[in-house]
């Protein structure tokens, strides 16, 4: 097991969460993350007392705990073996190492997941802090699908074989964290939480959290993800009203009854909602895909794009019946108006299907 700590001007504690998980046979990897000059006697004293079981890595700039996070990845790449296990602490977290002990105890039984040491506060907690959290955690399920206590939190552990993917992912702040979370969702990663009781005033948030900055970049994380499905929503939606309207008015076409036309394809007459439906969808679908993968995570994954392909295969003949059934009945909507109607019934049963489907939770509850 190798414990990643990013430090940043840190200060005693370090040391004692060093002792703290010490005993357990880890291997701590230590980023001075741009600490300054001022700041080597105690990295100096780190390798001097800790010679046995610590690695530090060091560069002259702050470049955030994302990059500091990703450096010690890229390390220990390098050198762990397949079955090796990854946990990372915030250097200041000395009052946790007991949970820390207990998390990774329960990754060791569960190598496959990853396993959030997620904390429940004690004492009397500020309303502001209270509202920024819910905030955070009500819009991640909505976004991920995946309903946790706490996506905020620095320690976690999963396996050294997500490294490659893991070093790929966007972010060089804390929003680095909410885009592991959102790419352990993607790719249907279980997530165990382990509950663990953290005094509010020593353990809501590293002093080093420029609160503003880095809560925009965080958000901006998940406003990305749900971008990227809104981006996908309009062009399918403009490319169906555009092509609809341009086969209708072709040469070809030929009206077969109210507000229903059919245009010759291979010797048969296709109905044009048919086919703008499915050209529109094929176009939009390839965009989801490309931006989840090339602009949200970031990674070369592509283990659920079969699942994803046969579900949007599923939900275009639902749409096309539901549109066909809105356009035709008597009184029929407009086909701008039907499809925002079939669109808003489709929705959460597209969200069910991914969830379940797509991107299941593998036994365990998230």
């Amino acid at each position: 097991m190798f414990v990643v700590i990013p430090a940043y001007r840190p200060d005693e504690k370090l040391f004692g969460v060093i002792d703290g998980l010490r005993e357990e046979g880890v291997r701590f990897v230590v980023v001075d993350d741009g600490s300054g000059i001022e700041y080597a006697p105690v990295f100096m004293r780190l390798e001097d007392e800790y010679s046995d079981c610590v690695t530090v890595i060091r560069y002259n700039l702050n470049c955030g705990k994302g990059h500091a996070l990703k450096e010690a990845f890229a390390h220990i790449g390098e050198i762990c073996k397949d079955d090796d296990g990854i946990l990372t602490i915030d250097d200041d977290w000395i009052h946790m190492t007991e949970g820390a002990r207990e998390v990774i105890k329960t990754w060791e039984a569960n190598r496959e997941s990853f396993v959030l040491g997620s904390r429940r506060y004690l004492g009397r907690i500020p309303f502001r802090s209270k509202l920024g959290d819910a905030i955070t955690r009500s819009v991640f399920s909505t976004t991920s699908g995946a309903r946790l206590s706490d996506p905020q939190t620095g320690m976690r552990a999963f396996s050294a074989r997500l490294i490659p993917e893991l070093i790929k992912i966007s972010g060089e702040r804390f929003d680095y964290e909410i885009a592991q979370l959102l790419f352990a969702a993607k790719e249907h990663i279980n997530i165990i939480e382990v509950p663990l009781e953290t005094p509010f005033a020593t353990g809501h948030r590293s002093v080093h959290f420029i609160r503003f900055k880095d809560s925009w970049l965080i958000f901006r994380m998940i406003f990305i993800f749900m971008l990227s499905s809104f981006s996908c929503f309009v062009i399918d939606y403009s490319l169906l009203l555009i092509l609809s309207a341009v086969l209708n008015n072709s040469h070809s076409a030929v009206r077969t009854s109210p507000g229903t036309f059919c245009v010759p394809l291979f010797g048969t007459l296709v109905d044009t909602h048919m086919i703008a439906l499915v050209i529109a969808r094929a176009v939009s679908s390839f965009c989801n895909f490309l931006l989840n993968r090339k602009v949200v995570f970031k990674t070369g994954s592509r283990s659920a794009i079969f699942r994803f392909y046969t579900v949007i295969i599923g939900l275009l003949l639902a749409n096309y019946g539901l549109l066909a059934l809105v356009t035709r009945s008597t009184g029929g909507f407009p086909l701008w108006i039907a499809q925002l109607i079939v669109q808003a019934v489709l929705y959460p049963i597209s969200f069910i299907l991914q969830r379940k489907f797509v991107f299941p939770d593998r036994d365990k509850n998230r």
